[in-house]
């Protein structure tokens, strides 16, 4: 048999118990997928891929005409993101869908190494953006004085650039034999990380391509929700400060009417990427779960449908992410309207002079607040100034 003529589901009476191979290494009969699992991961990853990419080519075409959205640093890790998914949704899945329809991998050892490369890199490149996204925000909460600094357009390019680099460098050594190998799985007809010399880099890569960017992301959500309560607990004792100090007079931080609708906007952004997170989590952790500690060469898998249904998860965060962005954000809905029905929009918002002035920016009226309120500096907004000033309260 050549190298590339590889088989799937063999008699199992054949290959009842182990046998060796050329290398000496035990091999198991290949595990018997039910056909109907076959045909359902078939089926998803076909969708998935008319799905995934017309919705990231087509938040990706949004974002970068957003002139509003664009010029965020936000935006440009999100775009990054959408590449990401892009690729696995154009190089992976097909590759997945004939693997599932021929029950066999049929395509040759090149593209058999291609696989597990791009989709590992994937992994990382998709969690390195979230963890950028999230330090974003931390710094712009709690660091806002260094934030332009940070994030000038050509940091955003060094930034954007060393993600990928280290996202798919770590998957150079098994791609070169160094440490483990990338090639065909006979058992469950996968190409994926294989050990060499009785050595696999699985465990590292879990490490740092998936645990500790989770645990990067858990750590700074966690600090900005410290941060803005403490900034929230700031606020209240400069208010109560401010009424004891001039009971008869009126302070534009007495009856903060205006600062929920304005919070909306950040809390907003917050919620998206937590949602984003999560999906990705519970897409991928299955699959992380069953490839790093299924890992014995000498056990049989029991349920097989199992580690379809948990790929067909890990297939699912490439095509989720539009969706969340469409639910959850108001100015990403915007530009996919603006996109796909430029001159309504248009012409609405000639009629709404005032929008861009109350639409979410990176550095929102709550975040400036949140900032000199964890300073003990107390400012106010231009309307807040011109109401104090004709004594009226706000509405």
């Amino acid at each position: 048999m050549a190298s590339g003529d590889y088989q799937s589901v063999l008699p199992t009476d054949e290959l009842s118990s182990a046998s060796m191979d050329l290398a000496g290494n035990s091999t198991l009969a290949p595990i018997h997928y039910p056909r109907e699992a076959t045909i359902f991961a078939a089926v998803c990853s076909i969708l998935f891929i008319v799905v995934g990419v017309a919705g990231n080519l087509t938040t990706i075409v949004a974002l970068s005409r957003s002139v509003k959205l664009r010029v965020h640093a936000t935006t440009a890790f999100v775009i990054s993101l959408c590449v990401s998914d892009l690729l696995f949704c154009t190089i992976n899945l097909p590759l997945t869908a004939s693997r599932y329809i021929h029950e066999a991998w049929v395509l040759g050892d090149t593209l058999c190494s291609v696989f597990p490369f791009f989709f590992y890199g994937n992994v990382a490149v998709s969690l390195l953006n979230l963890v950028a996204i999230t330090l974003n925000r931390y710094i712009l909460i709690a660091h806002h004085s260094i934030y332009d600094r940070v994030y000038r357009r050509v940091n955003l390019y060094i930034m954007i650039l060393a993600m990928w680099l280290f996202a798919f460098g770590i998957m150079v050594p098994p791609l070169l034999g160094v440490w483990g190998s990338l090639g065909l799985d006979p058992q469950s007809f996968s190409c994926t990380i294989l050990k060499k010399d009785g050595k696999s880099p699985k465990k590292f890569l879990f490490l740092m391509g998936f645990l500790l960017p989770c645990v990067m992301i858990i750590v700074c959500n966690m600090a900005i929700f410290f941060k803005v309560c403490q900034s929230r607990r700031n606020l209240a004792t400069l208010r109560s400060t401010s009424s004891s100090a001039a009971p008869g007079s009126v302070s534009p931080l007495k009856k903060p009417s205006s600062f929920p609708t304005v919070r909306k906007e950040d809390i907003r952004l917050a919620v998206m990427i937590a949602i984003i997170f999560l999906c990705f989590i519970l897409s991928f952790l299955p699959l992380m779960i069953v490839n790093v500690f299924d890992d014995d060469p000498n056990s049989q898998v029991v349920y097989p449908s199992i580690h379809v249904v948990a790929s067909v998860l890990a297939w699912a965060s490439a095509v989720v992410n539009p969706f969340v962005y469409a639910v959850t954000n108001r100015q990403y809905r915007s530009a996919y309207r603006k996109l796909f029905c430029g001159s309504r929009t248009r012409r609405d918002a000639s009629h709404r002079p005032h929008d861009h002035d109350k639409s979410n920016s990176s550095k929102t009226y709550i975040t400036e607040f949140q900032y000199h309120a964890s300073t003990a500096q107390v400012t106010s907004t231009p309307l807040q100034q011109r109401q104090a000033a004709n004594n009226k309260p706000l509405i």
